[in-house]
């Protein structure tokens, strides 16, 4: 409110004195000296009312219970927001103890899958032809890589001894053939004679038992003769099925020695004849496949002598065990080869086309753990409790790997879980990635 001077040198309302300092406001006075706004009770001092000692103001009872309620207010307003920051803390301490974790759900793999698998290729049948007599060789008719027909004349070996053994059994025969004869002619007038009371019964018997002894005696001659006849046949050497001749170790001259004593250079092996139509070749399936095999299954062989050739077979054998060493399956395929391109124990790879009755899932190969408990995966439910699945690994595609046993289709894995992760935590799953994929 601005104060002014009347003409009386008044103060009046509204109006400011200037003395050159800075403006100061003048208000009415009473009859006390003291402003009328600021006179208790209507503008004046009671009767017999002094002022307080020493010009000290009143009121100080309200100054300090406004002091105590602003302090008991920043004191609350302190706690409060202490509070408040220690509820904080623990919430995000709360929210921190849960692992963030990303998951992806496992991707169908193909339905089917080709194996390589390294083999030896084996002839169908093979044999090693020994002599069966003593003797030398007198001629022989095939050399190596000559076809040979079941029963072909290969070599002969001559055997005098056996010759001349032969022609005794066969004069030995003959002598008890007579004696057979003589014996048989007896015994039957003998009988006639005994019917007639010529002789006694004792001389019919010893006559009978002659036949009977003579009987014995041819036919052990013909055992010898048969026998060697047979040892004689042994003097020619025949192919024991169609084939080719891989190997001949022997020469005209050469003594042979009966039997298959390969201590003696004279009993080793006279001929090595492989039949080569069909070829086999013997592989080791993985016991991770091993129920995915099945008989006639195709397959084929790639050699490196013949680059961008497939040679067409079929999976012909299966072991009925695994091998507990290996831990692989013995199986036998089948090539024909009826033109001779291939040859036994060249190497080749075979190639297995497998198709499953169920298509294996694949996961990303950062979501693997290997523990003592062997390959596992750790997937989260709804609830959000990690379990831990042991899983069987099928193939490597790199970026990730086939599964064929241990998690399903809607299953969410965790990427990359962390070493401590335990069966049963507790995780927040956060965006999950794209699907894992077999590239």
């Amino acid at each position: 409110m601005n104060a002014t001077l009347n003409s009386n040198g008044n103060v009046e309302p509204g109006r400011v004195k200037h003395d050159g300092a800075a403006p100061r406001a003048y208000f009415p006075a009473n009859h006390d000296g003291l402003p009328i706004h600021a006179a208790p009770h209507g503008g004046g001092r009671k009767p017999n009312q002094t002022r307080p000692e020493g010009g000290k103001q009143r009121g100080w009872p309200g100054i300090i219970f406004t002091l105590v309620t602003v302090a008991a207010a920043i004191v609350a307003a302190v706690l409060w927001r202490r509070s408040f920051a220690f509820e904080t803390l623990a919430s995000e301490t709360r929210a921190m103890a849960v692992p963030a974790v990303a998951t992806v759900l496992p991707q169908s793999g193909p339905a089917e899958t080709e194996i390589v698998l390294p083999g030896n290729l084996m002839a169908y049948s093979e044999a090693s032809i020994y002599a069966r007599t003593n003797g030398y060789v007198k001629a022989w008719y095939t050399d190596i890589g000559a076809k040979v027909k079941e029963g072909e004349l290969m070599a002969e070996i001559e055997a005098p001894d056996v010759d001349a053994q032969l022609r005794q059994a066969v004069s030995n025969l003959a002598q008890a053939r007579a004696n057979l004869e003589i014996a048989t002619l007896t015994f039957a007038r003998e009988k006639d004679l005994l019917q007639k009371n010529v002789i006694s019964q004792e001389e019919f018997d010893q006559s009978r038992t002659t036949m009977a002894a003579q009987d014995a005696a041819v036919k052990a001659g013909e055992a010898n003769v048969q026998d060697l006849q047979v040892q004689q046949g042994f003097q020619k050497i025949t192919a024991p099925f169609d084939g080719v001749v891989t190997r001949r170790s022997t020469d005209v001259g050469v003594l042979i020695n009966a039997g298959s004593n390969t201590n003696s250079p004279s009993g080793l092996e006279l001929f090595h004849v492989a039949r080569t139509d069909i070829l086999r070749v013997f592989i080791y399936v993985p016991q991770v496949y091993s129920s995915l095999l099945k008989l006639d299954s195709p397959a084929y062989l790639e050699l490196a002598e013949h680059p961008g050739v497939k040679f067409q077979g079929k999976i012909a054998h299966i072991a009925g065990a695994i091998d507990p060493a290996s831990r692989t399956l013995l199986t036998e395929v089948q090539v024909p080869n009826e033109d001779g391109r291939l040859f036994p124990g060249a190497f080749a790879n075979v190639h297995l086309l497998l198709r499953f009755d169920h298509a294996p899932a694949v996961v990303p190969v950062n979501s693997m753990l290997f523990r003592a408990q062997g390959a596992q995966v750790a997937v989260v439910d709804n609830s959000g409790t990690v379990h831990l699945k042991n899983v069987t690994v099928g193939r490597d595609f790199g970026t990730s790997l086939e599964v064929t046993s241990g998690v399903g289709a809607y299953d969410r894995v965790i990427v990359n879980p962390s070493d401590s992760l335990a069966d049963g935590a507790k995780v927040e799953v956060q965006n999950a990635p794209a699907a894992a994929s077999a590239k």
